[in-house]
């Protein structure tokens, strides 16, 4: 992102007004988010980078673009700070959908990709975004966000230094799984280590952390948190030293209480971002991405400078990147926009000094990349049983056995209950508004099965590999129907599938690590819908199913759950029912 000798030299010829510049931004209102200052001014970009703003208008010449702003804000590009470029969506679709609504940089969660893809898949792939219209900046995973055997060997330390090595790669991602962070553990730890070595960044997760129990997380290394729900949890995190990020996304639409802080305490904000945090694509279909977050922030009594600089300057300082990218001035970055600052939707949006959409149409074009080079493609193993609808109840002896069942309390928050079931044929028979869900080893190592209710009771059959392991998820009170759509998903290589009544009644592709399509942001988001009103009409009762399924299976929220390691107690850790091997 810094200009390189040749074009450096252009650039402070055309600061010195001795060269025309490439494209001039004349005649429009300034927001300069360094000094907090409404200014009249122009904005002049040679090379991709920004050589002179201010009231010179400079030269102009034959081949010089000339954007008129007159009457209209001249804002550097949104930066998104914490996200999951995996929503089904995939990084490339995802920029359909957020760059024509202003933002210009956003930095990426790796996490899918590296446990598919691997190190040389993933390079690939970000080494071919590097050249896409918006900036792609990365951080590294050093855990998954559910225990499996041969977890530690894939994030083992020597392939985190390989991606810490790379400049587009800005330090280590979130930890879900934060007591162990908090208790030291050693991995995890030298992660961070690399990270610090190289003046990198550590982003944290401490969902569910006390004031008490933050200290141990700042002292092991994190820089920024985004898990804050109350206006005093986000205090709490100031207060400890660590950059906040203020979320609001599909899951988790927090940011009016969390705003508080700043409109009714007068909270310093220099250490504040906002984030969407990944959100579903129909809510970023219907609320907007970053813009839509600053007009909540307009709308609960936030100056428009002061929400523009948590977007901006903010998270570019956090980043280590400012002299870079998050304002406009000389040397950074032309990433700019003309924002309308009553709703922040941008009428021109200019990414590397190139306009890359108007009036909230891409005009750009996307990266292609090469998702079966990279081994994207999921993998299932030939001795997979899916067709088989005894292969999905849990395990038991006797006529009768009591176990304990996820019982959904909201979108992604399950509690325990324990009741008796019927077994039959040493199967045990889900009644009473339970469903069988089983997680399976696409590599065909092994299955974990049990019991769930109150997530959609009348489902016949859902199988997905929309889930943080990408293994099979399958689920439903009626095996046939289990099968029938567990034996869909393999056959489309990923996706989800729903089945009822002997046929296929739902389904979708995601063939890219099992966890995104292939298609349009636009396609992406259509499917979200139809997911949606499938599910609600069978029982569904809460507001994101992508983070349902997304969560269903991971091994750091309340209260149990069904992971590769078998059902598992969240809080003790401890197994109530084991994985078992799958005959090969």
């Amino acid at each position: 992102m810094i200009p390189g000798s040749d074009e450096h030299l252009r650039l402070l010829e055309v600061a010195r007004g001795e060269r025309p510049a490439d494209l001039v931004v004349r005649g429009g209102t300034i927001a300069n988010v360094y000094s907090g200052e409404f200014l009249p001014g122009h904005v002049a970009v040679s090379g991709g980078h920004i050589a002179y703003v201010g009231n010179r208008e400079g030269d102009i010449g034959d081949e010089t673009e000339v954007i008129d702003a007159g009457g209209m804000t001249i804002a550097p590009g949104y930066i998104e700070a914490h996200n999951h470029p995996w929503a089904m969506y995939n990084p490339s679709s995802l920029i359909e959908g957020v760059l024509p609504l202003g933002t210009t940089t956003l930095v990426a969660d790796n996490l899918f990709f590296f446990m598919q893809m691997g190190v040389d898949g993933l390079s690939a792939m970000m080494d071919d975004l590097r050249d896409a219209p918006l900036d792609y900046l990365w951080v590294a995973r050093l855990a998954s966000q559910a225990k499996f055997p041969g977890e530690r060997g894939m994030f083992a330390c020597e392939k985190i230094r390989r991606l810490l090595d790379r400049d587009d790669v800005i330090g280590t991602a979130e930890v879900t799984r934060w007591t162990a962070l908090a208790s030291g553990d050693a991995d995890i730890l030298a992660g961070i280590a690399e990270a610090r070595s190289r003046r990198k960044r550590s982003d944290g997760h401490t969902g569910g952390a006390s004031e008490a129990r933050l200290p141990a997380l700042v002292a092991a290394g994190i820089d920024a948190d985004h898990e804050a729900i109350t206006k005093e949890e986000l205090l709490h995190r100031l207060r400890f030293g660590l950059w906040a990020m203020m979320r609001h996304s599909s899951l988790r639409p927090d940011l009016p209480e969390l705003l508080r802080a700043v409109v009714e305490d007068g909270v310093d904000t220099r250490r504040l971002m906002m984030t969407t945090d990944g959100p579903s694509p129909e809510h970023l279909a219907e609320g907007g991405f970053v813009d839509g977050m600053l007009r909540l922030a307009l709308e609960n009594g936030v100056p428009p400078m002061t929400a523009l600089q948590m977007v901006t300057v903010n998270p570019a300082t956090w980043l280590g990147r400012d002299h870079e990218t998050g304002g406009l001035a000389p040397g950074r970055r032309a990433n700019i926009l003309l924002p309308n600052l009553e709703d922040f939707r941008p009428e021109l949006v200019i990414s590397g000094g190139k306009v890359v959409a108007k009036g909230g149409k891409l005009l750009a074009e996307l990266p292609r990349l090469d998702w079966d080079e990279y081994g994207a493609r999921p993998r299932f193993a030939p001795n997979l049983p899916l067709d088989d609808p005894g292969f999905y109840p849990p395990r038991a002896k006797g006529e009768e056995v009591e176990m304990p069942m996820m019982k959904y309390k909201a979108a992604v928050i399950t509690g325990r209950e324990d009741r008796r079931f019927p077994v039959e044929d040493r199967k045990v028979v889900a009644n009473g508004g339970a469903m069988y869900a089983a997680l399976v080893d696409r590599g065909g190592g092994w299955v974990s099965r049990g019991l769930v209710s109150g997530f959609a009771d009348g489902v016949e059959g859902l199988a997905s590999t929309y889930n943080n392991t990408t293994h099979l998820l399958v689920a439903g009170r009626d095996t046939a129907a289990m099968a029938l759509a567990a034996t869909r998903v393999r056959k489309m290589d990923g996706g989800v599938a729903l089945a009822e009544g002997g046929e296929v009644v739902f389904e979708f592709p995601l063939t890219v690590c099992g966890m995104m399509s292939r298609g349009s942001f636009d396609e992406n988001v259509e499917a979200n819908r139809r997911l949606s009103a499938e599910m609600k009409k069978r029982g569904y009762p809460f507001h994101d199913i992508v983070y349902s399924l997304l969560f269903f299976t991971c091994d750091f929220l309340p209260s149990i759950r069904l992971t590769p390691l078998g059902v598992i107690e969240v809080k003790t850790g401890n197994v109530l029912s084991l994985s078992e091997e799958i005959p090969g």
